[in-house]
């Protein structure tokens, strides 16, 4: 059993220091609010992000960040994207010996257009970093504090480090597969949000079954497109941290993205959006990062592109989705055709 740290004290990750625990380990799960952690030592609950769940004995709460890093090997970065340069930069500071680095954000950095395993290795130095591991997939974090059945993915350049996070977090309820295309699984689970912001503003505008498949379908087509030309593994965007994590992205209502969405589709602006959620969407964010990226690779993405209009343009959206249906014909294996004479 091992000591771990899980830096955000927010619903995801609360949810995989629950994991750990269960599987024995001792966390430390640090939150920059005191009041919270506070909260989740005297009460063993986080009410604000996972209402009504029981916290495991062995999850113990730590506001001080320089105590939260000490005597670990293992740190799991779980704060959203905008906020992990700040993070790793404190990480680089204070902790003393090499450390192998869980991320379970999924975004990519507009502008710059990392990946977060890349920002990682940019902000750390080589003698404080083991290794950069992904964990990524299908999963909200309601269901997995619930132990409802869930499996996502782990994937590192180094398939050792992958299979080492595997054996962390694999229980029966949490299952975890091992995938060595670090780029498609980063990918994947970014640019899913993107999607998920736009079946949420279909949802809004009361569009139904038909066009929300007709955008899952195609909105995996744009982020296979992209993903391959960026190095990505084709089949990694029909497995768990492509098509599985789209689909529950998508669909649910504990998707943020979705929820996010289906208010602009419903006629509140972006601003009154994100007020209302509480939370980070991070689709917001990531669709600039995609529109960027499909201008830098010349990649075609109208999904992608029409949500960039609504959020950043004041585009209609209604007007997005009519804009979307009017596109010049084509036909659907062309796509597929591309992507493998890409590889």
């Amino acid at each position: 059993m091992e000591q771990i740290t899980v830096l955000g004290a927010g619903s995801w990750g609360t949810a995989l220091a629950i994991v750990l625990a269960d599987n024995g380990h001792h966390v430390k799960l640090w939150g920059h609010r005191p009041e919270l952690i506070e909260e989740i030592n005297a009460t063993k609950k986080n009410e604000k992000y996972l209402p009504g769940v029981e916290l495991p004995s062995n999850i113990e709460g730590v506001s001080h960040f320089k105590e939260s890093l000490m005597d670990v090997n293992t740190v799991v970065l779980a704060v959203p994207t905008k906020a992990i340069r700040d993070v790793l930069k404190d990480m680089r500071q204070t902790i003393k010996k090499p450390v192998t680095i869980v991320h379970v954000s999924k975004g990519i950095e507009p502008d710059s257009l990392l990946r977060i395993s890349e920002i990682i290795e940019l902000e750390m130095p080589e003698e404080l970093l083991t290794d950069v591991v992904v964990l990524s997939g299908p999963s909200h974090a309601e269901e997995v504090s619930q132990r409802h059945i869930t499996t996502v993915t782990s994937s590192s350049k180094n398939m050792k480090a992958a299979e080492y996070i595997q054996d962390l977090f694999i229980n029966q309820n949490f299952r975890v597969y091992t995938n060595p295309d670090i780029i498609g699984v980063e990918i994947g689970g970014a640019l899913k949000n993107i999607i998920a912001l736009a079946a949420g503003i279909t949802d809004g505008l009361g569009y139904g079954d038909n066009a929300k498949a007709a955008l899952i379908t195609r909105g995996l087509a744009e982020i296979a497109r992209l993903g391959s030309i960026m190095g990505g593994n084709p089949l990694t965007f029909s497995g768990l941290t492509g098509i599985g994590d789209l689909i529950v992205t998508c669909t649910s209502v504990h998707s943020r993205n979705w929820r996010a969405g289906n208010l602009l589709g419903k006629g509140h602006n972006l601003d009154e959006v994100l007020q209302n959620m509480g939370m980070v969407v991070e689709g917001v964010r990531t669709t600039k990062a995609g529109y960027q990226l499909a201008k830098k690779y010349n990649v075609k993405m109208p999904i992608t592109e029409a949500l960039y209009d609504v959020l950043f343009n004041g585009k209609a959206p209604k007007e997005a989705v009519d804009a979307l249906m009017a596109r010049v014909k084509t036909h659907e294996m062309e796509d597929l055709v591309n992507i493998m004479e890409n590889r």
